[in-house]
């Protein structure tokens, strides 16, 4: 999702969302770019770095990976959430993309919990 939005971007062009124009409406507003890179390019290295630990963790059987993961997992439950916040209570629209990742953000941090308590 992340990597589409970010592909979107960079290209200059719009996400499609279907009949509600909200992922046109959250890619326009300020809060859309950090340190002038997109959200979107954070969440494909985000998304990149969880993926690296828990491949190092399952690989290696290294439980710091696992924790380094977790913790990654943490702060962007954070990140979106504030971010869902900016959707809702600033921006006043809804991205189905942005919304999808939160959610994807969220459950794997449960999965990640999870797997630390079963090792």
């Amino acid at each position: 999702m992340a990597g589409y939005l970010a592909v979107v971007r960079l290209l200059g062009e719009s996400a499609v969302c279907g009949p509600s124009s909200g992922c046109e409406t959250v890619a326009a507003s300020e809060y859309s770019v950090v340190l002038g890179i997109p959200v979107a390019v954070w969440g494909v290295a985000f998304s990149a770095a969880v993926a690296g630990c828990a491949l190092a963790g399952w690989r290696r059987a290294d439980r710091r990976a696992l924790l380094l993961g977790y913790g990654l997992l943490l702060l962007g439950a954070l990140a979106v959430a504030y971010l869902t916040y900016l959707e809702l209570f600033v921006i006043h629209a809804i991205c189905a993309w942005c919304v999808s990742y939160a959610i994807t953000v969220v459950a794997s941090l449960v999965v990640a919990g999870l797997s630390l308590r079963r090792s």
